[in-house]
């Protein structure tokens, strides 16, 4: 049995052993193709939050390959692809053998020097199946080996110019590898990329809305927008969530299949709104109604914008009880977070529609008050900034143990929630 498959972690960092661990520390950043599909997940790792400023470069390495057993590769890359830092001793002593070559992709470092000995190993660890990405390349002639073996070429869309990618392209045109964009945050970066011949791409630009300023919200979103209103309410008004729902078929058709899916774990019928309220309680409709609603809203957008603003909000949920807040306001201000860029519309626009009260619809225009903290603290998780969350969690008294395990049982019930409706 595998590493992976003998221990289990829970919250507050302790092995099914019951023996304490190491705090482990996992944040993922997303891959698209062309059509902004998700194609796979760059994983970043630290032991803890020193990691990403101090300490031995080699020794990170270690532990983050150890950390993909513990977590597994498959839960962490959604099925796709996994694309992992490797430093030199990785490759040579052939450490990242740990992971399964089928879907990970090794990515050599730019302070990798293409050496006989590094090549070498390369050419092993292609035979065994295993592919390569070059990260933050800069076209070099000593790295023309490694380019022939690569299956993506990365390249830092804010470290290059124009003219540095044509020499970038110049080079890996004719080899096997793909060009992959990093740091596009904007859609103008993805169509400026798009049109320069890459392929895939790595950034959050999907969170970042081309706003049209004069854009009117349709009838049918101005109801969902409501019944989301309504459920940052504990408890809800049931009759109020009923009444937006019957007024809107297609939220109502949407709800009832979800109530009678594998989530609620039953076989038993469930014909109205009512009767749905009634089976699955308060906690579970009101996550049931928030995923429908999320999902009815991104019908037009990338699966990876409604993935994350699920786990967001789930993550929201979690911190809010170690903060004071309430989870049913943490849940609705994580799912709204990324309102703007599914609607394609102003996030001030949207508030004035939102019976939610001041301090909300600050943290949502990105205000520094105790509401928004753990809006700002997946943000920062999310991008992998270890010290702003550091910095958050210790002046909260939160373990980082904790934070650890929050982050991944958001993505765990991330992944479960879609595939119940699908």
């Amino acid at each position: 049995m595998k590493a992976a498959e003998q221990v289990s972690f829970d919250m507050e960092g302790q092995s099914s052993r019951g023996r304490a661990q190491p705090t482990r520390f996992v944040a993922r950043q997303p891959i698209f193709d062309a059509r902004r599909n998700v194609y796979g997940y760059e994983l970043l790792f630290r032991s803890g939050w020193e990691n990403s400023f101090s300490g031995d470069i080699e020794d990170a390495t270690r532990q983050m390959l150890d950390n993909c057993l513990v977590w597994g590769v498959d839960s962490l890359a959604g099925g796709g692809l996994a694309f992992v830092n490797c430093t030199r001793e990785a490759l040579v002593s052939q450490l990242v053998t740990q992971l399964p070559p089928g879907n990970t992709v090794l990515e050599i470092l730019e302070t990798v020097e293409p050496d006989e000995e590094l090549l070498k190993a390369c050419r092993a660890l292609r035979a065994m199946g295993y592919v390569f990405a070059l990260d933050d390349f800069v076209p070099r002639p000593e790295m023309r080996p490694l380019v022939e073996m690569a299956r993506f070429v990365k390249v830092d869309f804010r470290l290059s110019d124009a003219a540095e990618r044509r020499r970038i392209h110049a080079m890996v045109c004719g080899s096997p590898a793909a060009l992959l964009a990093e740091k596009i945050e904007t859609p103008e970066e993805f169509s400026a990329a798009l049109a320069e011949g890459y392929e895939y791409f790595q950034g959050y630009f999907f969170c970042r809305p081309k706003i049209f300023a004069n854009r009117e919200i349709p009838s049918s979103w101005a109801n969902y927008l409501r019944l989301l209103a309504e459920l940052t309410e504990s408890p809800f008004d049931a009759r109020a969530v009923i009444r937006i729902i019957m007024a809107e078929t297609s939220i109502c058709y949407r709800l009832l299949r979800l109530a009678n899916s594998a989530l609620l774990g039953t076989r038993k019928e469930v014909t109205s709104v009512q009767s749905a309220l009634i089976l699955v309680g308060e906690d579970r409709f009101r996550r049931l109604v928030s995923l429908a609603v999320s999902s009815a809203l991104g019908r037009d957008q990338p699966p990876a914008l409604i993935s994350l603003s699920l786990e967001r909000a789930r993550f929201c949920e979690l911190v809010a009880p170690l903060l004071g807040q309430n989870p049913h306001e943490q849940y609705m201000l994580g799912l709204l977070s990324l309102l703007d860029a599914i609607l394609q519309c102003p996030m001030e626009k949207l508030l004035k529609s939102l019976p939610l009260r001041p301090e909300a619809k600050a943290a949502l225009l990105g205000a520094e008050n105790s509401i928004a903290l753990p809006l700002n603290l997946i943000r920062c998780y999310e991008a992998g900034a270890w010290e702003p969350c550091a910095g958050t969690i210790q002046s909260l008294g939160l373990s980082e143990e904790r934070l650890a395990g929050i982050y991944m049982e958001a993505i765990r019930w991330t992944t479960e929630a879609i595939a119940s409706t699908r």
